[in-house]
């Protein structure tokens, strides 16, 4: 059933305004979300008609607009997504590893998103493997997936990756090697060499002369400015948070179905739109999660949500290591040799059908429940 209130309708209601208010501040990808937003489901994109072959009823059906940041277009890229991964699943357990950056960075990346979110990729990405290669820790090659999430619960800038990482790697020998019970890799090890192996990244792009900077931070543009503010965060710890494993496999295809293709806000979280003010839920972690409410202005509204709108072409998961698309299959292959099970019995195609099915189902219930509300 269509939620009461969806951020399409703050758009529709409020875009227009907020668009000539903002003018050039407003980039063409976030305008071109906004656009698409706004003409989702609706006649602008065009529609088919559908025909029930046993009471011949028909309705009209409009098309999605597909885009990623929009809240309704998620389900079907999600399930896709998930089928092929549901291929790789391994008999072991599974860690939830985190790692974000402190705020002078998420300033940083906020002018530079591209640049700066690929070396959060590849610092965290890096990270795992260097410390799990080690012998003193797993000595083994680990893989992962990575996902990106660039805000908070009241839709502020926070920048963060999230990396799902099975407990073991292909050791040189070709033996899968296990973690230790209930236990990864070491969160104060992981922090040190991911706060290292992250500034070194970002000092690389400077050098290069590939980092921008406008507003508050133009004075970055100096060596010797941006030397100094870069300078105390190499003092402070860099948040990297380690989950307990996963019950079972299957649980991480639910865990993952909740992160994948997670835009900024969901339509079930807003509350309410009158007099140029949203009310939404929140999620107040520092108080055991309490659910609490925040109105804000339509414009901040807006402009928290297309804050996140990511670069045109930015992939926001990554597969990493053993994982890798480059060499997922033959080293998945060695590693269930490794450890005596069979293959996925079930090919990629055939999962894909199956969630593909139960995604048409799934639509067309509520469908018709719109068509009959």
């Amino acid at each position: 059933m269509r939620p009461k209130l969806e951020v399409a309708d703050i758009f529709r209601r409020h875009g227009d305004a907020f668009r000539a208010a903002q003018g050039n501040r407003l980039s063409q990808d976030q305008r071109k979300v906004m656009a698409a937003i706004e003409a989702c489901r609706t006649p602008a994109l065009g529609g088919h008609v559908e025909r029930c072959e046993d009471c011949g009823v028909t309705r009209i059906s409009f098309n999605s607009c597909r885009d990623r940041h929009c809240p309704k277009c998620q389900g079907l890229a999600r399930l896709q997504w998930l089928a092929d991964r549901r291929t790789e699943l391994l008999p072991v357990p599974y860690f939830h590893v985190v790692f974000t950056v402190p705020a002078p960075i998420a300033a940083i990346a906020l002018q530079n998103k591209a640049i700066v979110y690929d070396v959060l990729f590849k610092a965290a990405a890096q990270t795992i493997r260097d410390i799990a290669a080690d012998p003193k820790h797993l000595g083994a090659e680990t893989g992962m997936i990575a996902i990106l999430h660039t805000w908070g619960q009241t839709l502020t800038h926070h920048p963060h990756v999230h990396c799902i990482v099975p407990g073991g790697g292909l050791g040189p020998d070709e033996r899968w090697v296990g973690c230790k019970p209930n236990f990864f890799l070491p969160v104060h090890v992981l922090s040190r060499l991911y706060r290292r192996l992250f500034l070194k990244r970002l000092q690389t792009a400077f050098d290069a002369g590939d980092l921008e900077f406008h507003g508050e931070l133009a004075r970055l543009r100096n060596p010797g400015e941006f030397a100094g503010y870069l300078k105390p965060l190499t003092n402070i710890p860099w948040v990297v948070f380690a989950k307990p494993p996963f019950a079972s496999p299957s649980q991480i295809l639910d865990y993952l179905g909740r992160y994948t293709h997670r835009v900024a806000i969901a339509n079930g979280r807003l509350l309410d739109c009158q007099d140029g003010r949203v009310s939404f839920r929140w999620k107040d972690y520092r108080a055991q999660n309490k659910s609490k409410a925040m109105t804000l202005d339509a414009d901040e509204f807006m402009r928290r949500f297309l804050m996140h709108v990511l670069p045109k072409g930015f992939r926001r998961i990554r597969h990493f290591g053993f994982l890798a698309n480059s060499c997922c299959r033959r080293k998945l292959g060695r590693i269930r040799a490794a450890l005596a099970v069979p293959n996925e019995c079930l090919g990629t195609n055939a999962v894909r059908r199956q969630f593909n099915n139960h995604y048409l189902v799934a639509v067309s219930l509520r469908a018709d429940n719109r068509f009959l509300g």
